[in-house]
């Protein structure tokens, strides 16, 4: 059966779920975005431009390894709901997942000229709280699972809100990498 075929296949099947964090990064990527539906709306991890010009098609921004990364975090270790982004509901939250070019913090950073090389605007990253644990406490249980996780990430340290990114860290091996925003 052709890779393609495949894809097909897993998206058709309602009973074909990742059952365990060990099962994502071998997952198709269409297996892994069917698997956030049920915890996300594509309008929770993009900005409005890009959703208003791409709709559900927004998907094909968003890094492979944030992805993987996500789900592992929403359904395996933090086990709680999490807000990305809100916009779509009326809420001012719109830059804490992908961000274009035209969002207001790379739009401020260029007209400054101010070289901007976020995660965010690779589709790399995320900012999210959670009505149900600090960011505090969420930092503590990524941690306590690093080595569950499908992929090194980076987390941002003494903020009130979890940012996870796939940036790599190339100067050391850790699985987790803490930065100072």
């Amino acid at each position: 059966m052709s890779a393609n075929a495949k894809n097909l296949t897993d998206n058709m099947n309602s009973n074909n779920s990742i059952t365990n964090i060990a099962d994502i990064a071998s997952a198709s990527r269409d297996s892994v975005i069917a698997e956030l539906k049920r915890y996300f709306s594509i309008q929770e991890l993009v900005c409005k431009h890009c959703h208003d010009k791409f709709g559900d098609n927004s998907w094909q921004f968003l890094d492979r390894e944030l992805l993987d990364l996500l789900l592992a975090l929403r359904k395996f270790v933090l086990k709680v709901p999490l807000c990305v982004n809100n916009w779509a509901k009326g809420g001012a939250m719109s830059q804490r997942g992908l961000r274009c070019n035209i969002c207001q913090i790379p739009k401020d950073k260029t007209l400054a000229n101010k070289l901007y090389l976020s995660a965010h605007c690779n589709g790399a990253a995320i900012d999210c709280q959670s009505a149900d644990m600090t960011a505090a406490e969420m930092r503590k249980l990524i941690k306590e699972h690093a080595d569950e996780l499908p992929h090194r990430c980076r987390i941002e340290k003494d903020v009130t809100w979890l940012h996870i990114d796939c940036f790599a860290v190339t100067t050391n091996d850790l699985k987790i990498n803490e930065f100072a925003g």
